[in-house]
């Protein structure tokens, strides 16, 4: 007799969706175009646009609206559009974590490096890693401030004293660093003898790196605080930090190990300046994400610990 007061509740049958569709959907958002999605995707226009329609037809509910030469989000497209991301990026790891039961490494990653150290490693660097791993699809981008985040499948190699981000921070070596200029500048100009001389020079600034101080140290005399002079120049790139040294235009710090990059090339273009007063090593570090690992990164960490130049290695122990 209870059988007639039981009520079964069937689940609501929601729509399945098609990630093309959620992929053009996603694109759409990214560019507000329709021709410029199409483009990117390698679709036709006409497409691109019945993806988006049958998307919104599934969904019984209007996604975007079109205002002047832009297409904009409707509130209900500003919604899925979370959902949407979350999907398609639970999409990706699967396809992931399926690749990583084949026995190749292969797939995307990417990698940031500080551009002091981008010119003189990291091309020869990355020519033997994508030799080694040809299925490997590599994007190199320099990058001379630390990350807050990265995903799973990027790296960064930072230079210089690193903040904490949440980020995984392995040590991988340290550069030690001196005063350089051009022999024909300092052939113009008074001896120098002492820190405090350096007031009389034009000062090479990057990035206003040492606009609140330099402290340097010597073996005898122990440790002076230089405070440089107003740069006339400064510069956002270490390469053209280097070459306004290399140039004459004044005093500048540059890593030794860089510097003596640029004489094996450039013989006689840079020397270094008091010698004997050296500032504190500039720690190199690996940042990656915590917890999961693809393949293909442990790959690209592993190979670039046993590519670190041996110089850095020795200034690391110094250190």
């Amino acid at each position: 007799m209870l059988a007639q007061y039981v009520r079964f509740s069937v689940p609501a049958v929601y729509p399945m969706h098609d990630f093309d569709e959620l992929k053009a959907f996603a694109e759409v958002m990214a560019s507000g175009s329709l021709t410029r999605s199409a483009r990117k995707l390698g679709l036709a226009k006409s497409t691109l646009s019945r993806r988006i329609s049958h998307l919104e037809a599934r969904l019984e509910q209007p996604l975007l609206r079109r205002q002047a030469n832009r297409l904009l989000p409707t509130e209900a497209g500003l919604v899925f559009h979370r959902y949407c991301q979350d999907m398609l990026t639970l999409a990706e790891s699967s396809h992931e974590a399926l690749a990583e039961l084949r026995e190749d490494i292969s797939g995307t990653v990417t990698l940031e490096v500080h551009s002091a150290l981008a010119r003189g490693w990291m091309g020869q660097v990355l020519d033997t890693f994508m030799a080694r791993y040809p299925q490997v699809e590599l994007t190199l981008r320099t990058r001379d401030e630390p990350p807050s985040s990265l995903n799973s499948h990027s790296v960064h190699v930072c230079l210089g004293p690193v903040p904490e981000n949440g980020l995984h921070q392995e040590p991988l070596g340290s550069l030690t660093r001196g005063l350089y200029a051009s022999p024909s500048y300092l052939s113009q100009q008074p001896l120098l003898e002492h820190p405090r001389d350096l007031a009389n020079h034009p000062w090479i600034d990057l990035l206003s790196t040492t606009q609140d101080g330099l402290q340097l140290h010597h073996e005898s005399h122990g440790n002076y605080h230089f405070y440089p002079p107003r740069s006339r120049l400064r510069v956002d790139m270490t390469a053209l930090h280097l070459d306004a040294i290399a140039h004459g235009k004044g005093i500048g710090l540059l890593p030794h190990w860089l510097a003596d990059k640029r004489e094996a090339h450039h013989p006689g273009e840079l020397t270094p300046c008091l010698p004997n007063w050296q500032p504190a090593p500039l720690p190199i570090t690996l940042l990656y994400a915590y917890g999961y690992q693809p393949r293909r990164v442990k790959a690209l960490l592993a190979f670039l610990r046993q590519t670190m130049p041996r110089q850095w290695q020795h200034n690391e122990a110094a250190a």
